[in-house]
C-alpha cells in the first residue's frame, strides 16, 4: 500500500547518521475531524474541543485542538523523518504556551540538540508553531538505532 501524496516519505537515520543541529519540520493544518478523532481516540469528550456553543463562552471563544493533539504531531516528526522509524521515545517535556484552534496550521520544529552515544540516545529540541507565535516547546529523548547493532541494514518498510 503507498503512502498519501500529502505526506512525507518515511526516513530512516541510524544513530551514526546524526548530528546536533540538524532538523526536520512539518506542517499541519488543524481540521474540525482532526480535533473529533483525537477526542473519539482518546475519550477527551471536554466540550472546549467539541463544542461552539460552549467554546464561546469560554476565553479563547471558540474550540481549540487538544494540547496533547499539538504535541502528537512531535511524534509523528520523530517516528517517520528524525530520526525516523524504529525510534523508540525515552521521554517528552512539553510546556503548552498558547491555543491551537480548528484551521490554525501548526508548524512542527524538531532539533537534534544533543547526542549520547554510549547508549544510543538523543535529545531533541521540539517547538510547534502557528504563524510564528510558539504555541508548545519541550525536549524528547529518544532510543536510536545504532547502524552497528544493525549490521548496517536498514529496516525494510511495508504499509
Amino acid at each position: 500500500m503507498s503512502q498519501p501524496s500529502s505526506l512525507p516519505p518515511l526516513r530512516t537515520l541510524f544513530f551514526e547518521d546524526l548530528s546536533v543541529g540538524m532538523t526536520e519540520r512539518l506542517s499541519k493544518t488543524v481540521a474540525s475531524s482532526d480535533v473529533v478523532g483525537f477526542a473519539q481516540l482518546t475519550g477527551d469528550r471536554n466540550p472546549i474541543h467539541l463544542s461552539e456553543h460552549f467554546a464561546a463562552k469560554t476565553s479563547f471563544g471558540r474550540r481549540i485542538a487538544h494540547g496533547l493533539y499539538t504535541a502528537s504531531l512531535i511524534s509523528a516528526v520523530l517516528g517517520t523523518r528524525l530520526p525516523g522509524p524504529g525510534a523508540i521515545y525515552i521521554s517528552q517535556t512539553l510546556n503548552f504556551r498558547a491555543p491551537v484552534k480548528i484551521g490554525d496550521t501548526v508548524v512542527v520544529t524538531v532539533t537534534v540538540a544533543e547526542l549520547i552515544p554510549e547508549k544510543s540516545r538523543a535529545r531533541l529540541s521540539c517547538l510547534c508553531a502557528v504563524d510564528g507565535e510558539v504555541v508548545l516547546d519541550g525536549e524528547a529523548l529518544v532510543k536510536v538505532p545504532s547502524e552497528k547493532a544493525s549490521r548496517g541494514k536498514r529496516p525494510v518498510i511495508k504499509l
